[in-house]
């Protein structure tokens, strides 16, 4: 076998064996590029606080329970749940930044116009009072395409109920608080007993 006639056959094999590989490599699904992006989208604009932007991406009956246990049942509810944390009279946080991951690519279904995805996320807060601090989350979302567009109709946002920052301030609190009391009760039950004793003492003849 002449070296031209070994290099053909070499190239034909080579090139038998990338089509090989490239056939059994499965192409990603379009759908997973696109709510990727979409992720990207929701992250920006609500760390700027665009609630506009926000509720474009959600579908107008959608259902959200967040971690205090409230429930958005529209854009709307949504966005006057946010503007009462962070705008109200009463309001407690200052800022807040979420940073969703997906732990694996969306389930999809309905020949891949519904999509359930699932992960975790990292979200830092700070509050009116000075206080700062991390929150683990998990979260879940059930999206569908309509007009081309990627909608979310159902969200779910949670955090351990047993180990978070929150429950340790309002432990703190509590603890502060039962501290004052007792601190306050104690002062009161022995003024009271000096009281008693000076005035049970006999006195000088």
């Amino acid at each position: 076998m002449t070296s031209s006639r070994a290099l053909f056959c070499l190239t034909l094999a080579c090139l038998g064996f990338a089509s090989f590989a490239h056939a059994g490599t499965p192409q990603e699904d379009a759908a997973h590029q696109e709510l990727r992006a979409l992720l990207k989208e929701i992250i920006a604009a609500y760390n700027a606080g665009d609630l506009d932007k926000l509720a474009s991406f959600l579908d107008d009956d959608v259902v959200i329970t967040w971690q205090s246990s409230r429930v958005n049942k529209n854009p709307q509810e949504m966005k006057a749940y946010f503007e009462e944390l962070t705008k109200g009279p009463n309001h407690i946080v200052e800022s807040a930044a979420i940073n969703p991951e997906p732990d694996a690519p969306s389930i999809l279904y309905n020949d891949d116009k519904t999509a359930v995805a699932y992960g975790h996320s990292k979200d830092h807060y700070e509050l009116t009072n000075g206080k700062k601090f991390d929150q683990d989350t998990r979260w879940s979302a059930t999206l569908v395409k309509k007009n081309g567009s990627w909608k979310i109709v159902n969200a779910h946002i949670s955090a351990n109920e047993f180990d978070n920052p929150i429950l340790d301030i309002a432990v703190q609190r509590t603890m502060w608080w039962a501290g004052g009391i007792g601190a306050a009760a104690g002062f009161l039950i022995g003024a009271a007993v000096v009281w008693l004793v000076s005035r049970r003492r006999p006195r000088a003849a």
